[in-house]
This record gives structure tokens, C-alpha cells and sequence, in this order.
């Protein structure tokens, strides 16, 4: 019985090659996975942290100066409860929105606050379907401007904004200036405060219910903000995975049969 190795050639130097970069690459997607979930585990320990402070009023959101967004930052995702009237005639809809799976409108409306500064909140008020016949018609949502209601919520920054093609705007008309239409794609908070007139203050307002009962047939099941850090644990560990079987495999095909395993050899 003898052994032999066999020479190192080109194909075992490019499977190297390949297993190196697979490895490095695999290896450093988990640890960027590690990263995302560590970001996540922040903000939710600051989501937290915001949680327990004392309930705001829309006083705080009135105060902050347009260019102020540091100061801003600091009071996202706050408990607030505002007092105040509803202005139905400034209600917009956003178009293409989610809940549960289910695509429709997110309806906003501002609010005008009494019992303090003057000033207009919008209100992120609730999810509700859309006609699919007639994707022009507008759903009908209770919104009583003759009487003072409470909301609670927490604070939001602007609604998040999806692609859209062109203006955005679909009239309802079917013809109506850019700016006009109640169905958008998506609204900016300075472009709709020049268009409407309104006092609106520089952050919006996720309704999550009202004191005494809504009433207005909206859903409210938005996503939890922060979730998600398992998930990614769960994709570091594949990536991971993956990187220890590649030098798995490699060490044993590469290695151990190649150069340790020894191989019989016919005598002549």
C-alpha cells in the first residue's frame, strides 16, 4: 500500500478562491443582520422609554418651529391626546395603503384644537377599504364637525410616502387640478399646509382610538413599530449557517481527501 498526493492545480486554487468569498460574504451579512437587530432593540428600548413619559397635549406639537426637526424628533411616537374639531372638508385619502393584508385608504383629517393654542393637528385617523368597482367613489366616514371630540394617538412624523408616477393625485372627477383631488398617493405636510391655509403643526397624529369611542367604522390595527428583532436573528443564523457548512464542506473535500485520507495505489 502507498499513498500519493495529488499536485495542486488551478481548479483547487479557484475553489479556494470561491469558498473565501463565500464565506467572507456570508459572514458579513450575518453580522450585518446582527446590526439591524441591535438597531431595532434600541428603538424599542427608546420606544419604551417614551412610553412611560406623561401623556401630551397638542400644545407641544404647536410649538415647534417648521425648521425644528431635532426637537421634533423627540416627541415621535409620544402618547397624546387631542381636543379638538374635526375640518371634513380637508379630509384626504391615501391611496394604495395596507392593513392586514388588505389594500385601501389611510384617512386623514385635520383637527382644529380648542382649549388652548390656536392651531390644526392631522390626524392619521384610520384604515378603510376601497371600491374596486368604481375606484373613483369615496367611503363614507362619520366625521362630525359640529362638536368637540377627544383622540388619542401617539405622535408620527409625516405619512410614509410609496412611489408614485407623475403628481400623484387621481381626481375624483376624473379631471380635477393637481393638488384638488381627496384620493393621493402620497401628501406632504408643508405642501398641504400652503394648499389648505391651515396652521398645521409640523408632525401628524396616528389615531389609536378616542376617548369615549370612535364610532367611525375606521380600523386601527397599525403595524408595531420596532418588531421584528427575532427576524433578524433568525437571518444571522442562516447566514451564518451557511458560512460554517461552506468551510465545512471545503475543509473535507479540500482537504481531507485530499491530503489526508490516504488512496491505494495498484502495484505495477
Amino acid at each position: 500500500m502507498t499513498t500519493f498526493r495529488r499536485p495542486l492545480g488551478l481548479r483547487f486554487w479557484l475553489i479556494t478562491l470561491a469558498a473565501v468569498v463565500g464565506m467572507l460574504v456570508t459572514a458579513s451579512l450575518g453580522r450585518w443582520q446582527l446590526s439591524r437587530a441591535a438597531q431595532k432593540e434600541a428603538l424599542q428600548a427608546m420606544l419604551d422609554a417614551r412610553g412611560r413619559m406623561p401623556v401630551m397635549d397638542g400644545r407641544a406639537l404647536l410649538s415647534l418651529p417648521p425648521g425644528g426637526t431635532s426637537e421634533a424628533e423627540s416627541l415621535v411616537h409620544r402618547a397624546v391626546v387631542l381636543e379638538g374639531r374635526w375640518l371634513p372638508e380637508h379630509t384626504v385619502y391615501l391611496d394604495n395603503r395596507q392593513m392586514n393584508g388588505r389594500p385601501g385608504f389611510f384617512v386623514l383629517t385635520p383637527l382644529q384644537l380648542t382649549g388652548g393654542p390656536a392651531g390644526v393637528v392631522l390626524v392619521q385617523r384610520g384604515w378603510v377599504p376601497r371600491n374596486f368597482q368604481d375606484r373613483t367613489q369615496l367611503p363614507q366616514v362619520p366625521t362630525p364637525s359640529d362638536q368637540v371630540v377627544r383622540v388619542a394617538g401617539r405622535v408620527a412624523a409625516a405619512p410614509s410616502r410609496l412611489y408614485e408616477f407623475g403628481s400623484g393625485d387621481i381626481s375624483t372627477g376624473g379631471h380635477g387640478a393637481q393638488g384638488s383631488s381627496r384620493i393621493r398617493q402620497n401628501l406632504d405636510l408643508a405642501a398641504f399646509r400652503t394648499e389648505t391655509g391651515l396652521a398645521l403643526a409640523p408632525l401628524t397624529v396616528v389615531q389609536t382610538g378616542a376617548v369615549g369611542g370612535a364610532g367611525d367604522g375606521l380600523q386601527r390595527d397599525w403595524p408595531v413599530v420596532g418588531a421584528g428583532v427575532d427576524k433578524h436573528y433568525g437571518y444571522a443564523f442562516q447566514w451564518f449557517g451557511l458560512c460554517g457548512l461552506m468551510a465545512l464542506l471545503y475543509v473535507w473535500f479540500q482537504i481531507v481527501r485530499r491530503f489526508i485520507r490516504p488512496r491505494s495505489q495498484p502495484a505495477p
